[in-house]
């Protein structure tokens, strides 16, 4: 006797070189997710209860291994029924300050913004015309990074440059949204005064900090693009613009170049030349390995300090993302260099990978509380398709 199917929302999060994806019930219950990584950098591998190597060519695109993930998806999962997918978008520009459902005008919009997040935002729209393909019927929603920040005043957003570039939409978008809606909603369950001010690291790979109030936006480290701010794995963070003037007049590097080098070269791996990986700097006793930690955590107690201040003080700071969820010793750092803002770290439970990471009687209370930016998409997938 045959089984009624289940409806369910597919969800995919496609970055540069990996996609996640998880399948969600209509009550938000989690039946599968998964992770493909290594795309275009050797054998892609699937990290899903048991790593296999994909049956694709090592240099296949994502839309190849899109396809190849959908098929897997469908054969794992008989008894669910798609009806509706998620997808993280990173930039969404002006014209989107919340989830979208995807149309072909939509579709035209994020296009253009592609050139802001070349490393993400073409991988975002290749997973939507994946579905598309495979499952023409069932509606999608793109939900962007940028849009948790649009809360921000308009003068976190604005840059000190003549107003008409302004007007055409070269502001402070900032990003990682997704992660800092799912953290903002985890607040009332760990901290004593959720609504109060509160920065939340999201350290990873990628890096940027939000200053939250009354669990909103109010300033972050990122801007125009994901570049700015944090020291990141890859991406060189807080530049001199005179930096790129130099590289295009005395280097003769071309923009592409230049690009290359701020978005895939720099970082934690153009710093310390030997990897992007925490993990392997962290376990090197390379002097430059050392040097690009010391950067990094140096960069991260120097915004603490700038959004505290937007803030007009600060009540509690939370971790998330890889290193920050992870990497104790880097946590410990940072706790450590925000003495001044009444932090007390609680060495224990720092190491024993506790949720406070702070001792009852520390002035600034500091929590370690894992993202899950699928869970957000989708929630506000089954938002806009059932209503």
């Amino acid at each position: 006797m045959s089984t009624a199917k289940k409806d369910a929302f597919l969800v995919l999060n496609a970055g540069s070189s990996s996609i996640k994806y998880a399948v969600y019930g209509t009550d938000l219950t989690l039946h599968l997710h998964g992770q493909v990584d290594r795309i275009g950098l050797g054998p892609a591998y699937h990290g899903g209860k048991n790593e296999i190597d994909l049956p694709v060519s090592p240099d296949a695109t994502h839309a190849e291994v899109l396809d190849w993930l959908l098929n897997h998806i469908k054969g794992l999962s008989d008894e669910l029924r798609i009806v509706g997918a998620g997808h993280r978008v990173v930039h969404g520009g002006q014209d989107f300050a919340a989830p979208a459902r995807v149309t072909d005008a939509v579709m035209a919009k994020l296009e253009k913004l592609a050139p802001l997040a070349p490393a993400h935002q073409p991988h975002n729209l290749a997973g939507i015309r994946a579905v598309a393909r495979r499952l023409a019927d069932i509606p999608q929603v793109a939900c962007f990074d940028t849009a948790f920040h649009r809360t921000q005043p308009r003068i976190a957003q604005l840059f000190a440059i003549p107003r008409s570039f302004s007007d055409d939409g070269v502001l402070r978008y900032g990003f990682h949204g997704l992660s800092y809606h799912y953290i903002s909603t985890q607040l009332t369950h760990h901290l004593d005064v959720p609504n109060g001010r509160v920065i939340v690291a999201h350290l990873g790979n990628g890096a940027s900090m939000c200053a939250m109030q009354n669990m909103k936006s109010i300033a972050t480290t990122m801007g125009y693009t994901a570049l700015d701010g944090l020291v990141m794995g890859r991406r060189c963070g807080e530049l001199d613009p005179g930096v790129i003037f130099h590289m295009l007049r005395d280097r003769g590097m071309t923009v592409e170049e230049i690009e290359t080098t701020l978005g895939s070269k720099s970082g934690l791996l153009g710093v310390s030349g030997i990897s992007s990986d925490m993990r392997d700097l962290l376990a090197s006793d390379s002097p430059a390995a050392v040097e690009a930690v010391d950067l990094f955590v140096y960069q991260a107690a120097k915004k603490i300090g700038a959004l505290a201040a937007t803030l007009g003080g600060l009540d509690a700071l939370v971790f998330t993302g890889g290193i920050g969820e992870n990497a104790a010793r880097i946590r410990a750092r940072i706790l450590q260099a925000c003495a001044w803002l009444g932090a007390d770290m609680d060495e224990t439970a720092n190491f024993a990978g506790a949720t406070r990471i702070t001792t009852p009687n520390s002035r600034l209370a500091a929590h370690v509380i894992p993202t899950d930016e699928e869970r957000i998409i989708a929630g506000e997938t089954r938002r806009l398709v059932t209503g």
